[in-house]
């Protein structure tokens, strides 16, 4: 496998040339956080994540989690990673300073994380589940709860779960069979959940699980799930963990990837019931859930753009090396020299690209929901990011799949090989779309809840800001932006009308939604990537008449990865758009029986 070089120019591009982070640092609690400052934490970050992480993602992975005599035991130099990890305070990035964390804005805070994820990421699924539960519990604990488990976990000292699923359950959740039982001032928990990530280890000295249960009297559904938590060792007086809780790991499940993070089997209540205290109401656990699932849906959906980073720079690197058939007048070319060689790794990285402003965009838009002054901005935050969510969980970890399988097509033969890495990416990036609530739930998500349900609002805000955009590129000259603003401008247009058409037909029947919410998830992905790498290609043009001292070669990558991707890619969005019309229509043609 090779090495990873974390994509830090490419980064600073976004942040400082692309002006996101001069967006964030008019916010409250931001004025401090300058560029110098940024770049110091991304080359820190860049090298913990090379040195640290990357040396220990193959080898984690040939080793895998261990189940020995139920006590997990997680790939060799795991451990000594989280200790520096903590160490080094960056689990307390994004967080409150009231519970330790530094307070950086979430725009900041997902440049480091994308770093972890491509470094290595089965491990660094311990710190992105943990972070979710610290949301959760920041949102919907109670003062003594915070005061008692968030340093802790926002230090990482101690790490958090999420406990949805039940083997009969899956992703409805209205089967949720766990018990709740009430006491004094605890509930004592009974049941089984499964895939829970990272749901047993030693690398923290206490596991914070939140789990859904249902009370006594609960009603049926998701309306009577309550959420709890329900720690690994009960917290002494003095904070310190304490008596074991009555839960355990059953087992860890072998699994296609991720093999150095153990996805277990927990049991609950085996003697006198696990004991577990109320977050915030009974019957609204749910509710309380989905601040965590929002937060781990974001970081699926960077974890997409990670694994394409990765696996990219593994294939490029290949294709630089390998020299194999005539290219031009070389007898003996390297790969890369090939047309459909070069076809795929510009594909890569077109995307790549295209995901890494787009996430960060939504950052500003998170930063401003959780910062802003004005609350008609909060409001307009929230709506962004809730719309663009499902896009970037939904649309990053599909490509992930197919960019990582391209990955191990550029290695031919050898890509097949586990010894060469690129197959590893493949395995684990299949996990993605699943987890977190399938692709298809966050298609559905986007159509009937954030289309739909919001009467268009957010979609035609968003709509009207791309084609603010259009306007503005029209002042910039040249052959290349004359052909990314005709493919992006023909690509809004086209989702503009797939989504007036969904206003119009999707409401009066299931099929319609159910149909084509994943090709208007796919369209939508396209059309935002293609927004942010046009006004890369705008900021690069810019530059390159106005900037002297610009790094020229790599502003003339940047106009040329836009170029390709609007003449590779945006041009797919008409025709996801044709399929919406009336392929729905032959869903049912053939019976149950016949399929």
């Amino acid at each position: 496998m090779s090495a990873y070089t974390a994509p830090v120019r490419d980064m600073q591009f976004v942040l400082k040339d692309m002006g996101v982070l001069e967006q964030v640092m008019q916010l409250p609690g931001c004025e401090e956080i300058t560029p110098d400052l940024v770049d110091a934490i991304l080359d820190e970050a860049a090298k913990f994540a090379a040195e640290q992480l990357a040396p220990i993602n193959h080898s984690g992975d040939r080793q895998g989690a261990r189940y020995e005599n139920g006590v997990v035991r997680v790939p060799d130099g795991f451990g000594e990673a989280y200790k520096a990890f903590v160490e080094g305070g960056w689990n307390a990035v994004p967080f409150e300073a009231e519970f330790g964390g530094q307070e950086l804005p979430w725009t900041v805070s997902t440049a480091i994380a994308e770093m972890w994820q491509s470094a290595n990421l089965a491990w660094a699924l311990c710190p992105l589940l943990n972070q979710g539960a610290v949301e959760a519990l920041q949102a919907h604990g109670s003062p003594a709860q915070k005061e008692t488990y968030l340093p802790k976990m926002v230090s990482g000292e101690w790490s958090g779960t999420m406990n949805l699923t039940e083997p009969q359950a899956g992703s409805d959740l209205s089967q949720v069979k766990t018990k709740a039982e009430r006491r004094d001032d605890h509930y004592r928990i009974r049941g089984s959940k499964i895939f829970i990530t990272y749901g047993e280890h030693e690398m923290a000295e206490n596991i914070i699980h939140l789990v859904l249960a249902r009370c006594e009297d609960a009603p049926a559904g998701t309306r009577g799930i309550s959420l709890f938590i329900v720690p690994k060792y009960l917290p002494k007086d003095d904070g310190t963990p304490g008596e074991r809780n009555d839960l355990r790991c059953v087992s860890i499940e072998h699994k296609l990837g991720i093999m150095g993070s153990p996805t277990c089997v927990m049991s609950y209540g085996d003697n006198d019931g696990a004991i577990g205290y109320l977050v915030g109401e009974e019957n609204r656990g749910l509710e309380y859930m989905f601040t965590m699932m929002n937060n781990a849906r974001l970081a699926v959906g960077l974890q997409g753009l990670s694994i394409v980073e990765r696996a990219y720079q593994q294939a490029r690197g290949y294709a630089l090396d390998r020299k194999q058939g005539r290219a031009g007048d070389k007898a003996l070319a390297p790969i890369v020299d090939h047309a459909d060689v070069r076809r795929m790794l510009m594909t890569m990285r077109s995307h790549a690209e295209a995901m890494r402003g787009l996430v960060l965009e939504a950052m500003v838009a998170l930063d401003q929901q959780k910062r802003h002054p004005d609350e008609s901005w909060r409001k307009w935050g929230e709506r962004r990011v809730g719309l663009l969510t499902p896009v970037i969980k939904g649309w990053f970890t599909d490509m992930a799949v197919e960019l990582s399988s391209m990955g191990v097509q550029v290695h031919g033969g050898i890509g097949f090989i586990e010894e060469t890495g690129a197959a590893q990416h493949f395995r684990d990036s299949r996990i993605l779309p699943i987890y977190e609530g399938t692709n298809g739930i966050q298609a559905l998500d986007l159509v009937g809840r954030k289309l739909l349900r919001d009467e268009g609002r957010a979609a035609r805000e968003y709509l009207d800001e791309l084609h603010v955009q259009i306007t503005g590129l029209n002042s910039v000259e040249g052959d290349d932006m004359a052909a990314i603003r005709k493919r992006f401008a023909k690509a809004v247009d086209v989702l503009e009308d797939a989504t007036e058409w969904l206003l119009e037909n999707a409401a009066n029947d299931p099929d319609v939604a159910g149909g084509t919410a994943a090709y208007y998830l796919r369209a939508f992905g396209i059309t935002a990537g293609g927004a942010s790498l046009a006004q890369a290609a705008r900021v690069a043009i810019e530059k390159l008449e106005t900037d002297p001292q610009a790094d020229r070669d790599f502003l003339r990558a940047k106009i040329a990865t836009a170029r390709f991707y609007a003449d590779n890619v945006l041009t797919q969005v008409p025709g996801l758009a044709k399929s919406m019309e009336n392929g729905w229509e032959t869903l049912r043609a053939i019976p149950d029986e016949a399929l």
